[in-house]
C-alpha cells in the first residue's frame, strides 16, 4: 500500500509540474516572450531549465516550479526548492543556450493561480524561491496575480477550504 501511495504522489507532482509548464508558456506569450521552447520536449529533465524563450533580443532559460499554494496543514507553501546543484546546472544551460537563467514560481490553489518570474542571481545563492518575498515585490516580478483558473483542482490535493472568489 505504501508503494502505491508513493506512486500516486509522484504522479500527482508530475502532473502538477506539467500543468505548471503549460501555464508558464501561456504567461510568457501573454508577456510578449517569443521563440518559446519546452526543453523537456527535446530532452527530458534538461539541466536546470524547463523552457527557453526570447524577449527583445535577449535569451532566457527558465526553471518552472509549480506548487500548491498551501501545504497539507493549510500553511502557506513558502519556499519552492530549485533542486540540487541548481546553480551549477543553470551555468551549464546558460552556456549551451547563451542565455540568462530565470526561475518561475507558479502558485496554485483550489480556484486561482499566481506566477512570479525572476533571475537566479536575485536569489543570492539560495536554493529555494521565497514566495513571501515574491508576493511582497521584493524579488522578481509578478506576471499573474490571483487569476481564476477553471479546472478541477481536486486531483492535485492540498486544497485549502475557501469560498469561490
Amino acid at each position: 500500500m505504501h508503494t502505491e501511495q508513493n506512486k500516486k504522489e509522484a504522479s500527482r507532482k508530475k502532473s502538477l509540474g506539467e500543468l505548471g509548464e503549460l501555464f508558464a508558456i501561456k504567461a510568457m506569450v501573454d508577456n510578449h516572450y517569443d521563440k518559446i521552447v519546452n526543453l523537456n520536449d527535446k530532452k527530458m529533465n534538461f539541466p536546470y531549465a524547463d523552457l527557453y524563450a526570447e524577449k527583445e533580443g535577449k535569451r532566457f532559460i527558465i526553471s518552472v516550479k509549480a506548487r500548491n499554494k498551501y501545504q497539507k496543514n493549510h500553511k502557506l507553501n513558502a519556499r519552492y526548492n530549485l533542486g540540487d546543484d541548481a546553480y551549477k546546472k543553470a551555468e551549464i544551460a546558460e552556456k549551451e543556450y547563451c542565455a540568462k537563467a530565470l526561475w518561475m514560481a507558479i502558485q496554485f490553489d483550489q480556484y486561482t493561480y499566481s506566477i512570479y518570474l525572476g533571475s537566479l542571481n536575485e536569489l543570492n545563492g539560495k536554493r529555494a524561491i521565497p514566495i513571501l518575498c515574491c508576493e511582497a515585490g521584493d524579488i522578481g516580478i509578478c506576471l499573474v496575480k490571483n487569476q481564476r483558473h477553471y479546472f478541477d483542482f481536486g486531483y492535485f490535493g492540498n486544497k485549502k477550504d475557501e469560498i469561490v472568489p
